[in-house]
């Protein structure tokens, strides 16, 4: 029979991997693998803090919609039509059914099951064959709301409802991206999600390790970018994102076989803008790749102690699409973007395959792996004060 991970050596363990850098050691290994402590996660991190789900240019206009899940809870998006945007449970108040699917426009939502139907806000605007149904109130059925807000174009929910403000603990990040105009880009949105066997940690670790980019990617698409060039800020502790700086060996250097920007650069950049890369992480599911011409944007979204869904979309400066030739260079992006990322996800699959052995290490990080500590400081505290309170309401109920 397995023991069980969830007691108070195993929690004080943790604090070994928010030491120093030079001391620090990874997290263990059932982190990313166990389904009790996975269970344990929703509670210590997404059941309370603010999650990205989605762009606010995927709903520009009075009625659109989109549909996403995190963590097994279905979600609607939408724009009314007074042209507010709507963050809601997807699921019908009377038997269950998902309400909508996929993305759109419309003028409600019509649940198939029993069609009982709802607004754009969520209302229930009508029930069929329910006037015999004792003391039943419309206005008491409506889809459950769910708290959003939005930062840089982005939009986060929260489903705690007294939860501090996300964009006050994001002012440092605010500070190197404000140059990029992220409200203003133009969007590339996903077609649809890709779905990956492996823990949203190993993922989202990958995703700002320098450490590896010149190992794993060495060769013309990413050598212009060399692991030793990685610099990492010292943050605000009560950070909600992090980031590193990464020079380049020339300037608006982009991952493609011409190692140049092919699309118009970000026109708000300085030229020491122009000489790095950016590589930039909101926790828990939001994953930021800045270069001159080009912004890739992850949305990780757990749905299991090994996998997850994940959003990939791109952020491009205005009027990049205007270019008759625009589909011909994106073409060449993302020939080399899809290559490097299909690296990261080979690894990504064989890390979990690893964490899963008796033999798996909690191992030590090089001084390029910055990125990893500031995202154990972030993670690990909320590990511990969830511990506690569960611990101390276990004390007094006895």
């Amino acid at each position: 029979m397995k023991p069980n991970i969830l007691n108070d050596e195993f929690f004080a363990s943790l604090k070994s991997s928010v030491t120093s850098i030079d001391r620090a050691e990874t997290l263990p290994p059932v982190c990313y693998t166990d389904a009790e402590f996975y269970e344990f996660e929703k509670e210590a991190v997404f059941n309370h803090e603010w999650l990205c789900i989605g762009r606010e240019s995927w709903i520009p206009n009075p009625g659109d919609y989109f549909t996403s899940s995190i963590i097994d809870e279905p979600i609607v998006v939408t724009r009314t039509l007074g042209g507010e945007v709507k963050a809601m449970s997807s699921v019908c108040q009377h038997r269950g059914m998902l309400v909508a699917e996929g993305r759109g426009n419309a003028r409600g939502f019509v649940c198939p099951y029993h069609h009982w139907t709802y607004g754009l806000d969520g209302r229930l605007v009508n029930a069929p064959a329910m006037g015999k149904t004792c003391d039943f109130d419309k206005s008491r059925h409506g889809l459950p709301q769910i708290r959003h807000t939005i930062w840089q174009g982005f939009i986060f929910i929260n489903f705690d409802a007294d939860a501090a403000p996300l964009a006050p603990r994001l002012t440092a990040l605010d500070s190197v991206l404000e140059r990029y105009a992220l409200e203003e880009a133009e969007d590339q949105p996903p077609e649809s999600p890709g779905k990956y066997a492996w823990n949203w940690k190993v993922m989202f670790e990958n995703n700002n390790d320098g450490y590896h980019a010149n190992k794993l990617h060495h060769g013309p698409l990413h050598d212009f970018v060399p692991s030793s060039l990685a610099r990492f800020p010292d943050l605000p502790e009560d950070t909600a994102g992090y980031f590193r700086w990464n020079g380049t060996l020339h300037m608006d250097a982009s991952f493609n076989a011409t190692q140049k920007a092919l699309l118009p650069v970000f026109s708000g950049l300085t030229e020491e803008d122009r000489k790095q890369m950016i590589f930039a992480n909101i926790p828990p599911t939001l994953s930021l790749v800045l270069t001159a011409d080009m912004v890739i944007y992850l949305i990780l979204r757990a749905d299991g102690p090994e996998s997850l869904e994940m959003d990939t979309g791109l952020l491009l400066a205005p009027g990049a699409t205007a270019d008759p030739a625009f589909g011909h260079k994106m073409s060449i992006n993302m020939a080399g973007a899809e290559e490097i990322m299909a690296q990261d996800w080979h690894v990504d699959e064989l890390v979990q395959a690893g964490l899963r052995s008796r033999f798996a290490p909690r191992g030590r990080y090089s001084w390029q792996e910055g990125a990893q500590h500031d995202f154990n400081n972030w993670l690990v505290p909320r590990y511990q004060q969830c511990w506690n309170r569960i611990r101390g309401h276990r004390g007094t109920t006895g």
